[in-house]
């Protein structure tokens, strides 16, 4: 497997206050042709994320409209969403609505972040409206601590969601363990959680973030982000399965690194990967989370 970088697309330049930095988790989603609706997660200046889009073609390179506006704004104090949004994938509900699980962000005190599932329905492709109120998802017996990034597709009759767990903050090397699991549901609303899915090893996996995922004839594909544990930063994983349930982890064939200069020379993060006309694509983050935009690469044939 070999990504070809084909340069960072979007670059943050917005008067906003709510996106004044940041592109991170872009979501892309087709309009028409080559051109793409790209949802992303913008911040404002005390670190707290809302969701815009920015319109691009993907085979000119070239950015077609900028979204000014802020379509989902972080919550109120003592909301599940108080801090920020960070936003997972599109998928169609037994509704037929248009759904995006987020990561609602939250920060009491002095205390570690906090992080629910939450949900919203996307309406005609350009409005975002919180749907329920209160998280989709939260802590429970299984997931005691923090949920994040959850991808969710429907597929043999099911709905399949893969999304973060923090297990603990600190392991024997500072990092923290943050693992990603499965669940499954019939109607898309109740939930049965399966646990551990992708393999974690102390010192060389062991923070994930951001799952996405392909199902093609050959099987179950993952892209995320990860960190081993010894003070690296992000870069960006892979894991294969056939059958979505057990994953192997195949670190070494990802194809895709940090360049040597630039806006991603430092870090790499938050994939997500999609086909269009034959050919897999692939947004991702570079330094400092996204703090500058995104970039595209495409897969070498």
């Amino acid at each position: 497997m070999k990504w070809i970088k084909l340069g960072q697309i979007f670059k943050v330049e917005n008067n906003n206050t709510f996106l004044a930095s940041h592109a991170a988790n872009p979501l892309a989603i087709h309009l028409k042709d080559d051109v793409f609706r790209v949802f992303y997660s913008g911040r404002d200046l005390s670190n707290k994320s809302s969701v815009s889009f920015v319109d691009i073609d993907i085979k000119k390179l070239s950015v077609k409209h900028v979204c000014k506006d802020a379509l989902s704004i972080y919550g109120d104090q003592g909301s599940f969403y108080s801090h920020g949004i960070s936003i997972g994938n599109v998928y169609k509900g037994l509704d037929a609505k248009d759904y995006i699980l987020f990561m609602g962000w939250q920060i009491v005190g002095d205390d570690h972040w906090r992080g629910d599932i939450g949900r919203l329905e996307l309406i005609h492709k350009k409005e975002l409206k919180l749907n329920p109120e209160s998280a989709f998802m939260g802590v429970d017996e299984e997931d005691k601590v923090s949920l994040s990034y959850p991808f969710v597709i429907l597929h043999e009759g099911i709905y399949k969601m893969w999304y973060g767990s923090t297990i603990e903050w600190y392991t024997e090397n500072g990092e923290m363990l943050h693992v990603i699991k499965y669940a499954t549901s019939k109607d898309g609303e109740s939930w049965a959680k399966h646990g551990v899915a992708i393999p974690y090893t102390l010192g060389v996996a062991q923070a994930f973030s951001r799952p996405s995922v392909i199902i093609d004839k050959d099987g179950y594909h993952m892209w995320y982000s990860y960190r081993d544990g010894t003070g690296r930063k992000y870069r960006i994983g892979y894991s294969f399965s056939l059958d979505g349930i057990n994953w192997s982890n195949k670190l070494d064939e990802v194809g895709i690194d940090i360049s040597k200069s630039g806006w991603d020379s430092e870090m790499i993060c938050y994939p997500f990967v999609f086909d269009h006309k034959g050919e897999r694509f692939m947004l991702y983050n570079g330094n400092s989370h996204g703090e500058q935009g995104f970039g595209i690469a495409v897969l070498k044939k």
